[in-house]
């Protein structure tokens, strides 16, 4: 297959002249449409690629005393574990609100 050969852009001015003076004036708004197109998309993903970076997290860290013993922190550890459990409850009692209003059956 043989590549075309460029064309001068005044070529192109003269084919573009023919096309919006000719007698087929229902052409013009579909090439119009056609080439909005690919400009919208490319202004979305333009647009998209602008969007807000994530903002930089301050992350804390609890400290704690060199000298703790293993019962300190056991305890602390359990201590923990209740509030994590608590908040593991408190969200399952919410799903299961959920699925009783959707009236979905859990109970397996």
């Amino acid at each position: 297959m043989a590549i075309p050969r460029p064309s001068r852009p005044s070529a192109f001015l003269a084919d573009f002249k023919a096309f919006l003076t000719g007698d087929q004036r229902h052409k013009v708004p579909f090439a119009i449409l056609a080439m909005l197109m690919p400009c919208i998309i490319i202004a979305g993903f333009y647009k998209d690629s602008l969007l807000a970076k994530p903002q930089k997290r301050m992350i804390y860290v609890q400290y704690y005393k060199p000298d703790r013993t293993d019962e300190e922190i056991r305890k602390q550890n359990i201590a923990d574990q209740k509030v994590l459990d608590a908040a593991r409850e408190e969200r399952r009692k919410q799903y299961q609100r959920l699925a009783d209003r959707l009236g979905i059956d859990t109970k397996n």
